[in-house]
């Protein structure tokens, strides 16, 4: 089915006494970004890196372990074969153990998405099935995963024709957000006229999501001074955006952003229907 890239992972779907086998391929990708390398001024040599020491220089391979640093300047070395039996064992298995809704697993936990692909015909009939009946209930079918060695949640639903799996982050990566927020004071209450004003400006800039809107500014400009240096041309980059004026009164500046904002229309914000359409589904 996918022919032009490698598979990432290649296991098994199992719910209850239901197996199929799937490949996972990377959903995301960095290959169109510009990627710089250290070179010497001058000659353009590449700068290669090498594993030193301030008292020994240069060090061979063998020579270097993993350590854990338990106090300043002071570790605690740990081999390879003690580490390998800490590693849990290649599961090629991704087992669905519960359901929930998408709107109970806060965003700040989703790490990485992949897609999944049925492995074969014989695959795609149970691939279907779970695909329809996620898709039907607006369910995710949660699970975990073993990824090189490490063992991840991984969070099943519905995409386009097919199905998206995202790996989760356990409770223990994501900081609780209370002991940043402590200082912001639930008794600051803007005034009625601020929040009038603030929630048109949102409507106003309110839009259906097009993620081709967004541009990637740095790359583009990176390839164009590229480009400017092989062809030996003036480098052609946009105008610069003014630095953001310092607010004094928020009430004058939310009028002036809603004015600005009501000239330059997204586009994209919702109509209200016509005679002929009003009443009639979308």
């Amino acid at each position: 089915m996918v022919t032009e890239a490698r598979a990432y992972w290649k296991g098994h779907i199992r719910l209850s006494l239901v197996t199929f086998p799937v490949h996972l391929y990377p959903a995301i990708t960095d290959a169109q970004k510009v990627k710089l390398h250290k070179i010497t001024k001058g000659n353009n040599e590449r700068v290669h890196y090498q594993d030193t020491t301030e008292s020994e220089g240069a060090v061979k391979k063998q020579n270097i372990v993993k350590g854990y640093e338990y106090d300043k300047g002071h570790y605690i070395e740990l081999d390879d074969e003690e580490l390998k039996k800490l590693k849990v064992e290649s599961k090629h298995t991704i087992d669905l153990v519960q359901f929930t809704d998408i709107r109970d697993i806060d965003p700040i936990y989703f790490d990485k998405p992949y897609y999944i692909v049925p492995d074969g015909e014989l695959a795609v009939e149970a691939y279907v099935t779970l695909r329809n009946a996620l898709r039907d209930t607006k369910k995710v079918a949660l699970g975990q995963i073993t990824i090189n060695g490490h063992e991840r949640i991984g969070a099943i639903k519905a995409c386009d024709k097919g199905l998206i799996m995202e790996t989760l982050r356990y409770n223990e990566e994501v900081r609780s957000a209370s002991k940043y927020f402590d200082d912001i004071s639930e008794d600051v209450k803007p005034n009625k006229d601020q929040m009038d004003l603030a929630e048109q400006l949102i409507k106003t800039k309110t839009g259906k999501f097009d993620p081709k809107a967004f541009k990637d500014t740095y790359q583009e400009g990176l390839m164009e001074i590229i480009q400017a240096k092989l062809a030996h041309r003036k480098v052609n980059l946009p105008k610069g955006k003014e630095p953001p004026q310092k607010v004094v009164n928020i009430m004058d500046a939310l009028k002036r952003s809603l004015a600005e904002a009501k000239k330059k229309p997204t586009g994209t914000a919702k109509k209200k229907p016509t005679k002929k359409t009003k009443g009639k589904a979308a």
